[in-house]
């Protein structure tokens, strides 16, 4: 049996690299090295500080987990990096896989998936993320010409005001309390917005903040009958909005996105295969580098990890360099 090193969450607050076993070979499995993963701070914040709910431990389970989230855990779910054991043909390739942080992993051919020429490896780490923004666009029926409105310029908020930014007669823009986001925000080609002065009267609003305040916002920044989608994550804390006053008059939609699930409307045609394709196509842009702020070495990633996730950290996207 080989050994890796994996980055495990071992306590509230506690980061370490542990070894771990990588299974043998089999027919039709790959073994990956890793290049680049991707840090999801909202995610791995709420995993970092044990804040996952236990109602949601097993639909929160990553492929390859190890552990639980009473900790230790082993988690993550954007790992970038070459195949280099397996059929003939594959050996070489860069992919992409749903899998912890590791500098090894064996997986069956099936769990990988190829980086379409054009995307380099380091931001091919965006590709979870991607596929969430491309969900909740889905799950939000944008249509040519609509006004939207995001709020939260975090990654998944830059991610989905760049698809939407390509949505013909689309007017986007994007609001955040951090005003040093307006910059990223118009290079992905969204308009930026600062809290007080945001558009109303929106067709759509698309949340992603993760806080009660944005959340406010977003129901009050929507129009009459417009969609509110929640495309945040909030594991065990609880939030307080008002859904009286005008809510019912105004006739919102209120929409939960998720990405757990291809959205009906598509279920029948769109596997997650494919749609994890198309977020990768969707990467080949070189816009979205601008999300990515942060890079530490594997190796560092036990001191340097605490700062990335502390509350109120700067910066977007980190990925972990392990070379």
């Amino acid at each position: 049996m080989q050994r890796s090193d994996a980055l495990w969450y071992v306590n509230d607050g506690r980061v370490e690299i542990r070894a771990v076993d990588v299974p043998p070979l089999k027919a039709q499995d790959v073994r990956v090295a890793a290049q680049f993963s991707g840090i999801s701070r909202g995610t791995e914040r709420l995993v970092f500080r044990g804040r996952v709910p236990a109602s949601e431990h097993q639909r929160m389970r990553c492929p390859h987990q190890e552990g639980a989230f009473t900790f230790p855990v082993k988690y993550g779910y954007a790992l970038v990096g070459t195949i280099i054991d397996g059929p003939k043909e594959r050996i070489g390739e860069n992919v992409f896989l749903l899998h912890p942080h590791q500098r090894e992993a064996c997986v069956s051919l099936g769990d990988v998936h190829i980086l379409p020429q054009g995307l380099p490896p380091r931001r091919a780490a965006l590709a979870a993320n991607m596929e969430t923004a491309l969900n909740v666009v889905w799950d939000a029926g944008i249509a040519p010409g609509d006004r939207v409105l995001v709020v939260g310029a975090g990654v998944l908020g830059l991610l989905i005001a760049g698809l939407v930014a390509g949505i013909p007669g689309t007017v986007v823009t994007v609001t955040d309390i951090d005003l040093s986001r307006a910059t990223v925000t118009e290079k992905v080609g969204a308009a930026y917005a600062p809290l007080g002065n945001t558009p109303q009267d929106q067709d759509v609003v698309i949340h992603t903040s993760g806080t009660t305040e944005g959340l406010r916002l977003a129901l009050a920044a929507a129009g009459t009958e417009a969609c509110v989608v929640e495309a945040s994550w909030y594991g065990d804390k609880d939030i307080s909005v008002s859904l009286g006053e005008a809510f019912h008059a105004r006739r919102l939609q209120l929409v939960s996105s998720q990405v757990g699930a291809v959205p009906p409307a598509r279920r029948a045609r769109w596997t997650k295969a494919r749609r994890m394709a198309k977020a990768l196509e969707l990467l080949r842009d070189d816009r979205y580098d601008a999300l990515i702020t942060g890079e530490i070495a594997f190796a560092d990633a036990p001191t340097a990890l605490p700062g990335v996730l502390a509350d109120g950290s700067p910066g977007l996207m980190t990925v972990l360099n392990y070379a």
